[in-house]
C-alpha cells in the first residue's frame, strides 16, 4: 500500500478536518499522519470524523514545531498548493506526482505530502523546503478544496498505481460470455415469448425478429444475462398459458 508516503498536515486549524483527513489517510492505505503545529487540537472533535481506524493514526501522529524539522529525514516533499505562478514554475498534477511517488523501480524512497492550513495554504518560505509542487485542477470559478478532499485526491491517484491483487475487490468476477448456441437458444425463446403476446407479426415472425436480434448482437451478453433473458422469457409464455385458460 502508500506505506513509504506520509501525510504532513501543516498548522492545521480545525481538529474536525484532522479526523477526515486521518479517515482518507487508512482509506487510501496511508499509514503515516504528521502534524506541524496544530492549532488548538482536540482529538474529540476529530475522532468522530475519523472513524476508529483514523483515529488510531491521529493517536500515532508524529507531531512537530517546525515544518523543517519534520520534513528532515524525507526524501521527496511534495508541497500541494492551490496559488500558482510566478515563481512557482514547474507544478505537477495529482497524477503526474503519483508517478513519480509509487516508482517503485527506484527504490521507493520515502515521500511527504505537505498540505499547509485551511485557510491561507502555505507560505512561500514553506513551499521552498519542498522538492515537487502539486496542485490539483478545479473548475475556474471555484479552486478552493476542502483540506480532507485535497488529500484525498492526491492519496488515491497513488492508490491508483496499486495493483489491483492488493487492493479491496469491489465487483466479482463477470460471468463467462454466452455461446453461439446459447444465443440462438435465447433468441428463439425470445421469439416464442413475443409470440405468445402478439407482439410479433404471426405470419412472418422471424422477419420482425430480426431487429431484436440485431440489438442483442451488439451486447456480448454474460451467462448471467443469459440466465436473466430467458426466465423473463419463461414468465411471459406462463403468464400467456395461465390467461389463456381463464378462470377455473
Amino acid at each position: 500500500m502508500l506505506t513509504h508516503v506520509s501525510v504532513v498536515l501543516c498548522r492545521p486549524k480545525f481538529s474536525e478536518n484532522i479526523g477526515s483527513v486521518a479517515r482518507a489517510c487508512v482509506n487510501m492505505g496511508c499509514s503515516s499522519l504528521v502534524l506541524v503545529s496544530p492549532r488548538s487540537f482536540d482529538l474529540k472533535k476529530a475522532a468522530p470524523l475519523a472513524t476508529s481506524k483514523g483515529k488510531v493514526l491521529i493517536e500515532q501522529a508524529q507531531v512537530h514545531d517546525s515544518l523543517e524539522t519534520a520534513l528532515k529525514d524525507f526524501h521527496r516533499v511534495y508541497a500541494t498548493t492551490a496559488r500558482v505562478g510566478k515563481w512557482r514554475k514547474g507544478i505537477l498534477n495529482p497524477w503526474e506526482a503519483a508517478q513519480s511517488i509509487m516508482d517503485v523501480e527506484k527504490s521507493t524512497p520515502s515521500c511527504a505530502l505537505v498540505f499547509g492550513p485551511e485557510d491561507k495554504g502555505l507560505t512561500n518560505e514553506e513551499v521552498e523546503l519542498c522538492s515537487h509542487i502539486i496542485s490539483i485542477p478545479t473548475s475556474k470559478e471555484a479552486w478552493s478544496l476542502n483540506l480532507a478532499q485535497a488529500v484525498l485526491i492526491v492519496l488515491y491517484e497513488c492508490f491508483k498505481l496499486i495493483p489491483a491483487s492488493d487492493c479491496r475487490q469491489i465487483k466479482p468476477g463477470d460471468s463467462r460470455l454466452i455461446t453461439r448456441q446459447e444465443s440462438m437458444i435465447l433468441n428463439q425463446n425470445i421469439r416464442e415469448a413475443l409470440l405468445t403476446i402478439d407482439f410479433l407479426d404471426q405470419d412472418n415472425p422471424d422477419y420482425f425478429m430480426m431487429p431484436l436480434k440485431r440489438l442483442l448482437s451488439k451486447k456480448d451478453l454474460r451467462h448471467h444475462e443469459f440466465n436473466l433473458l430467458m426466465g423473463i422469457c419463461r414468465q411471459i409464455k406462463w403468464m400467456a398459458h395461465k390467461n389463456n385458460q381463464g378462470p377455473q
